[in-house]
């Protein structure tokens, strides 16, 4: 037989803020990134993420697929309980798919969430951080290339300065090192004029290095991942700075 026992009940993770992510199947990134930044906030602040379904190789028709995946991911995050911010994880898929469409596909199952990207996030960065004219930093080919700056120039963003790792697979991607990252962008930085930088992909690691890179080169340094995180944070109502983390988290 069996006794039915009583129970109380206490406060779930995420009291103060539940913040929603859709990340790429194939990106070994994103969580790690979001799990740092928010360590210090847990477990009043919590992440719930879910997978998409995409090919591991970047392209823009394999960016495009994701599309129609939108929703039903957004779906599988806590059914039936209110997020106060949800993020999708790419950028590029962003660029290909537009914000709009984005925000419109993961609404339709979670309408009350504020939705945002790694590009979207990125814009607002800049004009927290009054850059104008980014260098930008990415591991795509050409064709995503295109579509990033068209996306960049259709917000009054100009790019300068853009740089390449010419890597289409996200498992290369996120084994790409600090130094690397580094290196690159004090190349794409030599005798040319910039306002900031901006590293695009989620599954580029740049966390740990945003204040180093700020330091040696006297410019406000923002990624992916950064830009995402910070923002999903502001629009879950969590507005503390966060030491460590570069210029805009000291905003």
């Amino acid at each position: 037989m069996m006794e039915n026992l009583p129970f109380t009940r206490r406060d779930a993770f995420g009291a103060r803020a539940r913040i929603g992510l859709i990340a790429l199947a194939s990106d070994w990134t994103i969580e790690a990134e979001f799990h740092e930044i928010l360590g210090p906030f847990a477990p009043q602040v919590a992440l719930h993420q879910t997978r998409i379904a995409n090919d591991p190789i970047i392209t823009p028709a394999s960016l495009a697929a994701m599309g129609p995946r939108l929703t039903d991911a957004a779906a599988t995050i806590l059914p039936g309980a209110p997020l106060d911010a949800i993020g999708y994880g790419c950028t590029s898929a962003t660029a290909i798919l537009g914000g709009d469409a984005v925000i419109r596909s993961i609404r339709e199952a979670k309408p009350d969430a504020p939705v945002t990207t790694p590009l979207i996030a990125a814009i607002r960065a800049f004009r927290a951080l009054s850059i104008r004219r980014p260098a930008v930093l990415t591991p795509y080919t050409r064709d995503v290339n295109e579509s990033l700056l068209r996306a960049l120039e259709s917000e009054g963003v100009e790019a300068p300065i853009l740089g390449s790792f010419n890597e289409p697979d996200d498992a290369v991607v996120a084994r790409i090192d600090a130094a690397s990252v580094g290196d690159a962008i004090r190349r794409m930085l030599a005798g040319r004029d910039a306002d900031g930088v901006f590293v695009s992909c989620t599954s580029l690691r740049l966390i740990d290095a945003v204040e180093d890179l700020e330091a040696k080169t006297g410019l406000p340094v923002t990624s992916s991942n950064h830009a995402l995180i910070w923002d999903c944070l502001r629009r879950a109502g969590v507005g503390e700075t966060i030491p460590g983390r570069g210029r805009l988290y000291r905003l």
